[in-house]
């Protein structure tokens, strides 16, 4: 009797063994988690600052470069490049974007400000940094909700969410059914060429994948990066749509109010 426990315990452990391979296996073959930019009718934006330099007339080269998520503001400053950069990227034709950096206290003044600065037009995206889970030096979750919440009265629609890993995760294990977090997009940054281990809850998958930045890509090697933009140094961040080039601009500003989430075949 012993030996058939035994055994019938050792099946249920390879069998278990094998489940979890399995389901490994198949997220890290998943196409929209391994290197989607590889696939040349996918979108792909980027996300600078003030701080980044841009040629538009060598971005303009590279045709699946299609939208740009400028900062706006960073707590309660504005970024000095957002205004003109505004005006430059819409009169190219580029879908365009604005996130806030958000700091800790006060989240209704900061979305005010927010708003103030960007001033939206109907087409234009809203995002909101959650840059980690240090709260002495970011925007809390709960403050987020704040922050979201204005969003949504002031404008109609909610913000989509930037957030690393381990805010993801956080954001998933610590959200209640009916949370506002589910109302919005993800707008993922993680540095690799592929992701197996998506923490799934609040979002299911990205809309927006951050695949590299100056956290992959280095000046003395630049051949070495994810991917290269024209007119772009190394350091600037770029992003992949969970989509071809006509889904985003056909769902672009990505209002979770209007717009599924996204989960496509990127074969």
């Amino acid at each position: 009797m012993i030996t058939v426990v035994k055994s019938v315990t050792k099946l249920a452990a390879v069998f278990l063994a094998m489940l979890l391979l399995s389901l490994f296996s198949a997220a890290a073959q998943s196409p929209e988690f391994n290197e989607p930019w590889k696939n040349p009718n996918i979108a792909l934006a980027i996300d600078p600052f003030e701080g980044n330099p841009i040629d538009w007339e060598q971005l303009a080269t590279d045709r699946r470069v299609v939208a740009i998520i400028h900062r706006a503001t960073i707590g309660d400053r504005a970024d000095k490049k957002y205004a003109e950069r505004k005006i430059e990227a819409k009169k190219r034709g580029y879908k365009w974007g604005a996130y806030h950096y958000g700091k800790p206290g006060e989240p209704i003044k900061q979305a005010d400000f927010f708003l103030a600065t960007v001033k939206p037009e109907p087409d234009d995206l809203l995002a909101l940094d959650l840059e980690s889970t240090d709260f002495d030096k970011h925007m809390s979750f709960d403050e987020a909700r704040i922050f979201i919440n204005r969003i949504k009265e002031k404008t109609g629609r909610y913000p989509i969410v930037y957030a690393n890993n381990l805010v993801t995760k956080a954001i998933a294990e610590e959200s209640a059914p009916g949370d506002v977090f589910a109302n919005t997009h993800l707008w993922y940054a993680r540095f690799r060429r592929s992701v197996t281990d998506f923490p799934a809850g609040t979002w299911q998958t990205y809309t927006l994948w951050q695949f590299s930045s100056e956290q992959n890509c280095s000046p003395a090697n630049r051949s070495a990066c994810l991917y290269t933009v024209p007119g772009t140094e190394y350091d600037m961040d770029v992003d992949v749509f969970n989509g071809t080039i006509e889904e985003l601009k056909k769902s672009w500003p990505l209002d979770k109010t209007t717009v599924r989430q996204l989960t496509v075949d990127n074969h």
